[in-house]
């Protein structure tokens, strides 16, 4: 049977390897071609993988000559934009690794290209599909702590990658804080209004540029979301998840990115004359994170996006969607580099 989805691989460093197993279990997928600059990296994951495809180092030569369908972009921030116009001009869907694009004005112009040519463009926000941030979301929908007003999320960890991330200017925005941003909109069910942000290298650091970043978000629900974070931060690290805090009108939800979610609520008994106010645990329900597969992490976010495909719709990491995480990110740059709150709206296209 002919396979439904001819997939071509564009990248193929240590990232690929999860996508590409993604799509070998499944039998309605076919890789046709891998694709990186070095063609050696191409052939070396085709023998780990067992493949017989081709191998390119151009992505326009590699769709072409396999009929290809959906391409995986798996490259570096700074080759999104080129791999997911080409891929969408050349009528093939795209899912890409985050972030969407590495300015706001690619982001744009992809979006664009997504309308124009009807592709689907969907981008890897893994986070999403974990079960414990699922039942944190619904600890809040669920009204247990009333409206949420303060999100606090740390994300505290020392990664030593070498490689492209040590040289970029602003390593932990705009590599790795989409992820936080990204969540807090789920968790919140909130898009974000403003930001302010600074932006620094702390001393010890092995990153050429900012490797650390406070950010405080207006988001549309009027709450505000604070963010805390570095990449060099070595010794009592958080989860890669974070460490969220969320308050609200009846009490506080309480997430440390390795655990089950609780909140801690006002107790229904007699509270008059109280300094402090007596309170009660309420555990995190456990609840159906993604309806369509029962996968975490990757697999469960490439699941949705095949089944978006699938039904004819956005996945739920469109990158129409997907546009407001990367504006948190491109806002914030442009608020470090300025010294001034800025308004988000004017990243986003409408």
């Amino acid at each position: 049977m002919s396979a439904t989805y001819k997939v071509v691989v564009a990248g193929c460093g240590g990232m690929s390897n999860i996508w590409i197993d993604t799509a070998i279990e499944r039998k309605d997928t076919e890789i046709v071609a891998l694709v990186d600059i070095k063609q050696e990296f191409a052939e070396k994951m085709r023998e780990k993988k067992g493949l017989s495809c081709p191998t390119f180092t151009d992505l326009a030569e590699a769709i072409q000559q396999t009929g290809a369908n959906l391409v995986f972009d798996v490259t570096i921030p700074a080759s999104h934009h080129r791999i997911a116009s080409t891929a969408m001009q050349l009528g093939c869907n795209i899912f890409g690794e985050k972030p969407l694009a590495e300015t706001a004005e690619e982001c744009k112009d992809l979006i664009r290209i997504a309308e124009e040519t009807g592709k689907s463009h969907a981008v890897m926000q893994n986070r999403r599909f974990d079960p414990r941030i699922r039942a944190l979301r619904h600890l809040l929908d669920s009204g247990t702590i009333g409206k949420p007003g303060f999100v606090n999320a740390d994300f505290f960890l020392g990664p030593h990658f070498g490689g492209f991330r040590e040289t970029m200017a602003s390593p932990l925005l705009l590599d790795m804080a989409i992820h936080t941003f990204d969540q807090a909109r789920l968790i919140l069910g909130a898009d974000p209004v403003s930001v302010y942000c600074h932006e620094f290298n702390p001393p010890g650091s092995w990153y050429e540029g900012a490797a650390a970043a406070v950010c405080i978000f207006e988001m549309s629900d009027g709450s505000v979301f604070n963010y805390r974070g570095s990449w060099c931060a070595e010794g009592a690290n958080t989860s890669w998840e974070a460490d969220w805090r969320i308050t609200g009108e009846k009490g506080t939800a309480i997430w440390n990115g390795h655990d089950a979610p609780f909140a801690e609520v006002i107790a229904p008994e007699p509270q008059e004359g109280k300094f402090i106010k007596s309170f009660e645990r309420v555990e995190a329900d456990s609840v159906v994170y993604n309806a369509h597969s029962e996968r975490t992490g990757h697999p469960g976010c490439l699941d949705e996006m095949f089944l978006s495909l699938e039904e004819n719709r956005r996945a739920e990491t469109d990158s129409r969607d997907n546009q407001y995480s990367m504006a948190m990110v491109n806002a914030a740059l442009e608020s470090a580099r300025t010294g001034q709150k800025v308004t988000i709206a004017d990243f986003i296209r409408r």
